[in-house]
C-alpha cells in the first residue's frame, strides 16, 4: 500500500497549480458579479441580499462549487443566486431587469479595468517570473469575466438575460415563466456538456471576439494610443 509520500510524489502538481491559477480569476469574476446584483437590488429598495450577507467579498458566501468548476473548466459557470424580493421594487419587473443586468455589466467593467491595468503594468513588470504571473492573471481575469458576463446575458432562465426578456412580457406570462426558471439550469448544463463534446463553444467564440476588442484598453494603459 502506498504511503503518504508516494501519493504526494505521484500527484500532478502542474495540473493542480494550473487549476489554482484559474480559480482565482474565476472567484473574482463571480464575487463582483454577485455583489453588484445585490447592490443594484439595494439601490432599488430591496435589502434581502444585504440581510443575507451577500454584499461581502467573502467568496464562500457566493460560490456554487459546481458552478465555479464549470467556469474554470468550460469558461461558462455561475454562482449561488442572490435572493431578490421583487415585491420590494416600485416596478417589480423593471427592478428585476435592472438587478439582473447589473451582474453582467459589472463583469464587462471588471474586464475593462483589468485589461487597462495589464497595459499599465506591462512596461514595468514584464519579463520577470512574478511579473509575468501577474500579467497572465490580469489577462485571464478579463477573459473569464467577459465569458461570465456573456453567458449570463443568454435569455434563458435562470440566467440574467431571461429576466430582461421576461420584463417585456405581460405580467401573467412573466410570473408563470418565473416559476419554472429553477429547471433551466439543468437544461443549460446538459447543453453545455453536449456542445463541449462536439467541440462547439458559442460563448467561448463570442468571448474571444469581445476580449480582442478589449485589448485596445491594454494599449491605452501602456500609452500606445496611436
Amino acid at each position: 500500500m502506498a504511503d503518504f509520500s508516494d501519493i504526494i510524489r505521484g500527484m500532478n502538481w502542474g495540473y493542480l497549480l494550473e487549476l489554482a491559477y484559474n480559480i482565482i480569476p474565476a472567484l473574482l469574476s463571480i464575487i463582483v458579479h454577485e455583489i453588484c446584483h445585490g447592490l443594484a437590488a439595494l439601490a432599488m429598495g430591496d435589502r434581502t441580499a444585504k440581510r443575507q450577507g451577500r454584499l461581502s467579498l467573502n467568496p464562500l458566501r457566493h460560490i456554487d462549487p459546481f458552478g465555479i468548476l464549470m467556469l474554470v473548466v468550460f469558461r461558462i459557470g455561475w454562482a449561488k443566486p442572490v435572493s431578490v424580493n421583487m415585491m420590494s421594487f416600485k416596478n417589480p419587473k423593471r427592478g428585476m431587469a435592472v438587478t439582473a443586468l447589473a451582474g453582467p455589466a459589472s463583469n464587462f467593467v471588471l474586464a475593462a479595468l483589468t485589461m487597462f491595468a495589464y497595459g499599465l503594468l506591462y512596461p514595468l513588470i514584464y519579463g520577470g517570473r512574478i511579473g509575468t504571473t501577474v500579467l497572465n492573471t490580469l489577462s485571464l481575469t478579463a477573459y473569464i469575466s467577459i465569458s461570465l458576463g456573456l453567458f449570463n446575458l443568454i435569455p434563458f432562465p435562470p440566467l440574467d438575460g431571461s429576466k430582461v426578456l421576461f420584463a417585456l412580457l405581460p405580467d401573467g406570462t412573466y410570473m408563470n415563466l418565473m416559476r419554472y426558471e429553477r429547471y433551466g439550469m439543468m437544461i443549460l448544463v446538459a447543453v453545455v456538456f453536449g456542445l463541449s463534446r462536439m467541440g462547439i463553444s458559442p460563448v467561448g467564440t463570442a468571448a474571444e471576439f469581445v476580449f480582442e476588442k478589449f485589448t485596445v484598453l491594454a494599449r491605452l494603459g501602456a500609452g500606445l494610443t496611436g
